[in-house]
């Protein structure tokens, strides 16, 4: 081993020593940096997510004198920045907050650089040249993996979109069929563009139409309809989440009193389809929230939960998250359903469930005090993949669950996943009690 190759070793070794540190230094600027609120109230764990990796995979290259040894530093650290920008994306930060705190992360580490070469007055002089560079690229990969998950992250959003697009068009190609059997039946030859409505009109009133006709006409008008209303809403409301036109409105409220009103408003909902709906919480809980857009959320994954629940129910839960998280509140959407899987969702479910599967590890991996490293190959687990079961999904699941996620994005709010074929899907959202001024 060379004397320059001892001397990064020897740094690496004191940079592993002073992690700790260096963690608290960038810790404290996240949460004094104004233009970086999302990670405010997520518990240390959290917050540090895949950055102690980052930090070890520095300290790995810096320390290999093989090639083989950076090769394999060289793809940990794509799989952990990548991984940090899946977490980052879960948690609800937006892009702008990933790129700022790792340049946050970028100014500590430099500080600490700076603070050993000037501790260590005797290293060759390219010792430090080189450990600036290493690190520079590694900063440089960091960005660019979480940036670049990011844009998968919205791609697969758009897919999603795309697919529920596609099914639109093709219940509209259905209504066209049925239209034109309905007048062949009846032996009438409308001319010109009319309305749906006014063929619809026409069709239900001619007098040489069946009467199998006009109800087979009517029940697939009645469905399409009000599926096509239900998805253009979606749609409208997608575009103005990603716009940027929609603004969170924080007050004091009280979830429980929400919450409750809104399980027994769907409660009809269920029970026509032979499924209870049960809440369980404080009886009462108040917290900082915007009232309207948390029960946007919570009502989405509620109706989404009944409409694909053959038996059982839905049970939605909420309350505090618990001793380590004590700066945010949970709110829970459980079915007894086949599991989330296929359809124009699924991308985006596998992000968050990939996302959640990996957030537990690194808790876990945490408090027994080590640190958890994802290989670039495993960011991202799509259900589609690994759930061969018949597609039985409607148009619009996909912009559903991106409105969800958008809006948790919009509140610093963290959502997970759980699904288990034919045992049921799980999602849980995490909220600040409190957003800073």
């Amino acid at each position: 081993m060379s004397i320059h190759t001892a001397e990064l070793a020897h740094l690496a070794a004191h940079l592993a020593q002073r992690r700790d540190d260096i963690l608290g230094a960038w810790r404290e600027a996240v949460l004094l940096d104004p233009k970086l609120m999302t990670g405010a109230s997520l518990p240390r764990a959290q917050l540090h997510d895949h950055i102690p990796a980052l930090l070890e995979d520095f300290e790995r290259k810096l320390a290999a004198d093989r090639p083989r040894e950076h090769a394999q530093a060289e793809r940990e650290q794509r799989g952990d920045a990548a991984a940090h920008g899946l977490h980052r994306w879960q948690q609800g930060f937006d892009l702008a907050e990933v790129t700022r705190e790792l340049g946050r992360l970028n100014e500590c580490v430099v500080v600490e650089l700076e603070q050993y070469a000037v501790e260590h007055s005797t290293l060759h002089p390219g010792v430090m040249a080189e450990a600036r560079k290493i690190w520079a690229e590694l900063c440089s990969t960091a960005i660019s993996s979480s940036t670049s998950q990011f844009f998968k992250l919205q791609q697969l959003e758009a897919s999603g979109h795309v697919k529920d697009l596609e099914q639109a068009l093709e219940a509209l190609k259905e209504m066209e069929s049925q239209r034109a059997e309905l007048w062949r039946q009846a032996a009438h030859d409308l001319r010109g563009n009319l309305s749906v409505v006014s063929n619809a009109t026409a069709g239900l009133t001619s007098a040489r139409a069946s009467e199998d006709a006009k109800s087979t006409f009517l029940r697939l008008l009645d469905r399409n309809v009000q599926a096509l209303h239900r998805l253009l809403e979606d749609v409208t409301s997608l575009a103005r989440l990603q716009g940027g036109q929609e603004h969170r409105s924080v007050a004091e409220m009280d979830a429980s009193a929400l919450l409750r009103d809104l399980c027994e408003g769907v409660e009809a909902i269920a029970r026509e389809r032979g499924l209870f709906v049960a809440s369980d919480g404080p009886p009462s809980f108040v917290v900082d929230g915007d009232a309207t857009k948390i029960r946007r959320i919570v009502q989405n994954l509620l109706l989404n939960a009944i409409n694909y629940t053959r038996e059982g129910g839905v049970r939605v839960s909420w309350g505090p998250s618990g001793r380590n998280d004590s700066d945010r509140w949970f709110v829970e959407v459980r079915d007894s359903g086949p599991g989330f899987h296929g359809g124009p969702g699924s991308q985006l479910a596998g992000a968050l469930e990939s996302a959640t599967d990996q957030a537990r590890t690194v808790g876990t991996d945490a408090a027994s005090g080590e640190v958890t490293h994802v290989d670039v190959e495993e960011k991202v687990r799509p259900l589609g993949r690994r759930d061969r079961r018949p597609i039985h999904q409607q148009a619009g699941e996909g912009i559903g669950l991106s409105i969800v996620k958008r809006l948790c994005t919009l509140l610093d709010a963290t959502i997970e996943m759980d699904s288990a074929i034919d045992e049921g899907t799980t999602f849980r959202v995490l909220l600040p009690k409190q957003y800073g001024t």
